[in-house]
């Protein structure tokens, strides 16, 4: 009988080995070659067809899961993959396939410099354009924006969601003028000779000055990644940042909204969209959280998940809360179990 724990330990060890949990996927089947050839990572270079011509954008997959296939979309515009590489630490473990992915003119795929290509409906055409070089459909398909990522999200539902099978929207409220509203009251939380000093600075296009970038330091730290110094993958994507399309679109920092997206609202769209929606707002965020939480009301299955030591960039500064969150939604879905948020 001295033998039976050991035993026992052995036997579960079996059972479980290479199995994330509830996913039935082993460590072989999920890291099986899905391409034959050369062996490239996970990379493929992707063409997309668009009105000046064709070009390529850079997405790399990892894992192999035939139900759960999630597409991150990162922000910006402009941004890249990089600050999205955390979610390697969780999604691959519960087996969930996950694609990064460089939007047209950031920094791994081709940047050409037709300003006419950098219109949120062209995005939304390239979005389609990767899931059908994926493989991606509404029975695995679950795409993941953050930021500008979630304005493509959104967008890409309210034409497509015949494909999806669920949506995350991350830090983004459903209308930039009432993100620009919001900041508004971050910045009556700042001191004024800062904000006077910023806003002067915009207006004056010396956004190069390093002592802008100084002054909106402060800002970032408490509402964009509470991590100081921000970690290394952050330290790359903004490194790596295509300033021409971001200030094209967004404006010159995240200080507010002044580009082509600054009209940009859906709210009265959102009743539209029929699939299992999560919505993601953080206490600390650019963007308010209220305002998200709302959004999942409006969806027709929504739910919320607040992140309390959270900002723009929970999936770093609040891991405890937006993994499990997110996780959780997933696996929600894929069992068919998908409940949303009761609302009085």
């Amino acid at each position: 009988m001295k033998y039976l724990p050991l035993l026992l330990i052995v036997i579960a060890f079996a059972c479980n080995s290479g199995t994330p949990q509830n996913n039935g996927i082993t460590v072989e089947t999920y890291f099986a070659h899905t391409d034959s050839g050369v062996q490239t990572a996970g990379i493929k270079m992707i063409p997309i067809a668009t009105p000046v011509g064709t070009f390529k954008v850079w997405t790399k997959t990892i894992g192999n899961n035939p139900r759960i296939k999630v597409l991150l979309l990162h922000g910006g515009p402009a941004m890249t993959h990089e600050y999205l590489e955390c979610f390697e630490s969780f999604f691959p473990k519960e087996g969930f396939e996950m694609i990064e992915y460089d939007q047209l003119g950031s920094f791994y795929s081709d940047q050409p410099t037709d300003s006419s290509l950098w219109t949120t409906e062209r995005f939304v055409e390239e979005v389609e354009q990767v899931r059908i070089a994926l493989g991606l459909d509404k029975d695995n398909f679950y795409l993941l924006g953050n930021s500008w990522g979630g304005i493509l999200g959104y967008e890409y539902a309210l034409k497509y969601q015949q494909h999806l099978k669920g949506l995350i929207i991350c830090n983004m409220m459903a209308s930039a003028p009432d993100y620009a509203k919001y900041n508004l009251v971050l910045q009556s939380q700042m001191d004024k000779k800062i904000v006077d000093s910023i806003n002067q600075m915009q207006s004056a296009g010396d956004v190069a000055n390093p002592r802008y970038t100084a002054l909106l330091e402060g800002y970032y730290n408490e509402h964009l990644c509470r991590i100081i110094p921000n970690p290394d993958p952050v330290q790359r994507a903004f490194k790596h940042l295509n300033p021409v399309i971001y200030t094209m679109m967004q404006g010159p920092s995240e200080f507010g909204i002044s580009g082509r997206l600054a009209n940009w609202d859906i709210k009265d769209r959102l009743k539209e969209i029929a699939i299992p929606v999560l919505n993601v707002g953080a206490k600390f965020d650019t963007m308010d959280p209220e305002h998200m939480k709302w959004e999942s009301t409006q969806v027709q299955q929504g739910r919320y998940l607040y992140c309390p030591n959270g900002s723009h960039l929970a999936m770093w500064d609040d891991q405890a809360h937006f993994y499990p969150g997110v996780i959780q939604f997933i696996k929600d879905v894929d069992a068919g179990t998908f409940t949303a948020d009761k609302h009085e």
